[in-house]
């Protein structure tokens, strides 16, 4: 049991089988109700090959396409006459497959969801629906013009790292997706196996139960084939910008992203950013104040670095009233940080931002699904329950000179890359 100061204070119990897979049980209060999580460590990231970006996301699909023991038509009944609620996301670094169930259903999901892991089976006329589908969830997201910002942003950021293409793929791979059936299937045997997943049970459950059930139902599956790494991005040496034009209706926008570390539990570097992006971009900010509330020169302005693998990026977003005011918002955002980096953060206002995020995150963890939600993304950055603690450990350590540090070390021109978005005049 962890102590009440835990950043998640509840009972863990943990589990390794000796195919590699493993089960976190966490009991939580809430009666008659169980949040069942499938995590496969696998995201956009590990999709190494060229022209085959876009696979993680396809079988976030293709996992509901069924088995020959469970079609699709059967196992939305059983989901149905459970009355349950299942369904999936993909991002970078994980794929997850979450189902909020009552806990009388337990064995039955315990029982469907072993058994699309372990014989998903479709044939080239559904794998060839699902690619066409992919693509017309990208052509219906290209009228938002972020989504082409992000593109932009991301391929001129990374020269060689998978980040480099965001987690639906780069459009000439998706167009070619439909041709990809082989690769497809040598995909799913080298990520979905019991040593790249991760079982997360959170809710009215004991941990005997789970543990029988899932021993019972993933026991025999069996590891998979060696997993290709990760390309190592090389230091950005000199600034990137692109221009992006815009048909549509929009206002000016401005993203830049500055390469930042990737997670790690114990370090100070992530803690002390998420410290910054408060100081910036909070409502009660500075720059918030001058350029949203003052000026009025800038609709909404945010920034954050979300948690990472692998080193990512420091992102900054501002939708611009006007376009011939973009080069003075940046130029203040700039400041603002150099102000930051030279002058540090007085001690009460550092003490509320602490404390603000220790609340914020314990705000999350209101139900099991939601548990179940947070667990997942440490489960899938570090693969341990443990690193939640540590983190927020870390976090409050962070003084301000290391916010002052990350300040000075990261937000440099060189480590920058810009991308304007500018609509034509109507």
């Amino acid at each position: 049991m962890t102590s009440q100061k835990s950043a998640f204070p509840f009972p863990i119990t943990e589990k390794v089988l000796a195919n590699g897979l493993r089960i976190f049980v966490v009991p939580y209060d809430s009666p008659g109700l169980v949040a069942y999580y499938s995590v496969v460590r696998t995201g956009s990231r590990n999709e190494v090959e060229p022209g085959k970006s876009g696979f993680a996301h396809f079988f976030e699909h293709m996992m509901f396409r069924g088995t020959e023991r469970y079609s699709t038509e059967r196992y939305n009944a059983e989901i149905k006459a459970m009355g349950a609620d299942s369904n999936a996301f993909t991002a970078e670094d994980m794929t997850v497959y979450h189902i909020l169930a009552g806990k009388s259903a337990l064995a039955k999901v315990v029982e469907i969801e072993a058994d699309r892991f372990r014989n998903l089976r479709y044939d080239e006329a559904s794998f060839q629906k699902e690619a066409r589908a992919v693509l017309g969830e990208y052509n219906k997201g290209s009228s938002d013009p972020l989504q082409k910002m992000s593109e932009e942003l991301y391929d001129h950021a990374f020269a060689l790292h998978t980040y480099k293409h965001t987690t639906i793929g780069f459009l000439r791979d998706i167009e070619e997706m439909p041709n990809q059936l082989a690769y497809s299937r040598q995909f799913f045997d080298r990520y979905y196996r019991p040593d790249n997943v991760i079982l997360l049970v959170v809710g009215d459950v004991t941990a005997d139960a789970v543990l029988a059930l899932v021993e019972k139902a993933y026991g025999t599956w069996a590891k998979g084939p060696p997993r290709p790494p990760v390309p190592v991005e090389p230091a950005q040496t000199r600034e990137q910008r692109v221009t992006v034009p815009w048909k549509g209706a929009s206002l000016p926008m401005l993203f830049m992203g500055y390469h930042a570390p990737g997670f790690s539990s114990k370090s100070i570097d992530a803690p002390a950013l998420e410290v910054l992006a408060e100081l910036l971009f909070a409502e009660r900010s500075r720059l918030h104040k001058q350029l949203v509330l003052d000026e009025q020169k800038v609709e909404t302005l945010e920034g954050g670095e979300g948690r990472h693998v692998d080193p990512n990026l420091f992102l900054v977003l501002a939708r611009v009233k006007q376009a011939e005011d973009m080069a003075y918002v940046e130029s203040t955002i700039e400041k603002e940080i150099a102000r930051i980096a030279a002058d540090g953060v007085d001690g009460k206002t550092l003490g509320e931002v602490l404390s603000h995020a220790r609340y914020a995150f314990a705000a999350q963890l209101s139900t099991p699904d939601h548990v179940a939600l947070v667990g997942a993304e440490f489960l899938a950055l570090d693969g341990r329950l443990a690193a939640i603690d540590e983190y927020f450990a870390s976090l409050a350590q962070v003084k301000s000179a290391d916010v002052q540090r990350v300040a000075r070390s990261f937000f440099t021109p060189q480590n920058r890359t810009v991308v304007t978005l500018q609509p034509e005049a109507p």
